[in-house]
């Protein structure tokens, strides 16, 4: 299989932080602002999402490893925007840096690694 995904590719994602993505709902803190974890996946879903439509038929990515930094709180009711940039392919390894803003500046980067993988295969793998 060989894939043909083109660098430079750009995801954009936006979410509103409310009761369900705390680090109080989350469980990774007590205090109702935008979770760390909830940060993570939003990323991790803005680089598969940018990639998803040059992948051959069949085909997903999974995230392998994040690095990722959260630089600062967002209250309940910000909106949090999420941009991704395909840095390089390696085979089926596909290299991003993730930011996240809210409206008043960065709030996290990150790098990020997804590999390709066949669904169908990967989970009768699981089994």
């Amino acid at each position: 299989m060989e894939i043909n995904i083109p660098v430079g590719i750009k995801g954009e994602k936006e979410v509103v932080v409310d009761s369900t993505n705390t680090a109080k709902a989350f469980g990774s803190g007590l205090i109702d602002v935008f979770a760390t974890p909830a940060m993570i996946a939003l990323m991790e879903n803005t680089a598969h999402s940018s990639v998803q439509d040059f992948l051959p038929q069949g085909n997903v990515t999974v995230g392998i490893e994040i690095n990722a930094k959260h630089i600062k709180a967002t209250p309940v009711g910000d909106r949090v925007k999420c941009f991704s940039t395909l840095e390089k392919v390696e085979g089926k390894r596909l290299y991003f840096s993730v930011e996240a803003f809210d409206q008043k500046g960065k709030i996290g980067e990150a790098s990020h690694i997804r590999y390709v993988v066949d669904a169908v295969k990967f989970v009768e793998k699981l089994k």
